[in-house]
């Protein structure tokens, strides 16, 4: 099998085959973002699906390499990403040191327009700024901008990452900043403690739901099944939305909060 067609299994859409670095690229559940990431050395590459891969597959040449040469590889590549990593943990928190506490343009449009993030001005522009953490030790950030694109810092670590909203209750896991946002004023209309991970995608939602005991994910209904999948494996119950293309935010602003309360409650009954 080419790389090319292994990456397109995985979800990837290669528009240049571009050798010898991590690369971002655009995928098929996210064709106007760059969340998927490739690497590509002629006899052996990976590739890495934010959304729906935990860490990233390896693909190699029909032709064998020799045990030495693919080991080498195999070592080159691991401190490459564990490199990638650092320099992004770093970027991250040089970021987070520029922000300030203030409303932002895609809080307004999703229902917030009191709220406070760090906003990082940014070439003139207002970014918002969502710290990822890994056993407390910040990994990177999730960048989102006027207009609600979002991105990562190149390299950085995402598996087990997750923002964390309250610690006061019962763990609720989901995937969006905005979802996070509104289950934390649904949970308060109902008067239940919670605990909200944020966990950016849904194949780390995933890995951090199997991490933590008990708690309920908050699913986004994608069109092809992704997030209520991710919920399914997590091993917990969960909420998803009765509309295809929904998330929790979604529902919240279209039914008002008194329903969208009192439908996260029906599925806390059995916590």
């Amino acid at each position: 099998m080419r790389f090319e067609d292994f990456a397109r299994l995985h979800g990837l859409i290669l528009r240049d085959l571009v050798p010898n670095r991590w690369m971002s690229t655009p995928t098929e559940d996210h064709p106007h973002k760059r969340n998927g990431r490739y690497k590509f050395l002629g006899d052996v590459g990976w590739v890495h699906n934010w959304a729906t891969m935990d860490s990233p597959a390896m693909w190699r040449s029909d032709k064998p390499l020799p045990r030495p040469v693919f080991k080498k590889l195999l070592v080159d590549s691991d401190k490459d990403r564990q490199e990638l990593a650092e320099k992004a943990a770093a970027k991250a928190a040089w970021i987070m040191h520029q922000t300030r506490s203030d409303t932002h343009p895609y809080l307004v449009k999703k229902g917030f327009p009191d709220e406070v993030g760090n906003v990082w001005d940014n070439e003139g522009a207002q970014t918002l700024v969502i710290p990822m953490r890994c056993d407390n030790r910040l990994v990177g950030v999730q960048l989102i901008d006027e207009q609600g694109q979002k991105k990562f810092l190149y390299g950085q670590s995402t598996k087990g990452a997750a923002f964390m909203i309250d610690a006061r209750g019962m763990p609720i896991f989901c995937e969006g900043y905005a979802t996070a946002l509104s289950i934390r004023v649904a949970m308060k209309a109902i008067k239940i403690r919670y605990s909200i991970y944020v966990c950016f995608s849904a194949s780390n939602l995933q890995a951090v739901a199997q991490k933590i005991p008990g708690g309920i994910v908050v699913a986004d209904n994608d069109p092809n099944g992704t997030g209520e999948k991710a919920a399914r494996e997590a091993g917990k119950p969960y909420w998803i939305s009765d509309t295809v293309g929904e998330d929790f935010n979604d529902y919240h602003i279209r039914v008002g909060l008194f329903k969208a309360s009192q439908s996260l409650k029906r599925s806390l009954v059995f916590q």
